[in-house]
């Protein structure tokens, strides 16, 4: 958040004295970015892309590792609604199969669920 609001004029003790009263007001809170940013990514992206993401825009590691906790949970069932919504059926050859893993590692899937996903190990379904 600092180098954004860093400008030529402006004073570091005073922004990071702002930022501080922010945060200890809870107006500004790492928290609570992770949770919005894991509920707009929910049904799109794999817990992989999803940490990355926050990981770049500074957030702490205990918070990224409790994010991680809680995307690990569902990574699964969320890889099957991406792979519905994208594909609906089984690869048929080996080509489509490596499409399919390419598309769901591009969204950031764990490899171990993108092989139950595409493997066709779907468990009780």
């Amino acid at each position: 958040m600092t180098s954004k609001l860093n400008g030529a004029d402006t004073d570091p003790a005073e922004l990071a004295a702002l930022l501080d009263e922010l945060e200890q007001r809870g107006w500004l809170s790492e928290q609570r970015l992770a949770e919005q940013h894991v509920a707009r990514a929910r049904g799109r992206y794999g817990a992989g892309r999803v940490l990355r993401d926050l990981s770049n825009k500074g957030v702490a590691a205990e918070i990224l590792e409790q994010t991680a906790a809680v995307l690990k949970r569902s990574e699964l069932e969320q890889a099957r609604a991406v792979w519905r919504k994208r594909f609906g059926a089984p690869a048929a050859d080996a080509k489509e199969r490596a499409r399919q893993w390419r598309f769901l590692h591009g969204r950031g899937f764990s490899a171990e669920v993108i092989r139950q996903v595409v493997g066709g190990e779907w468990g009780d379904e």
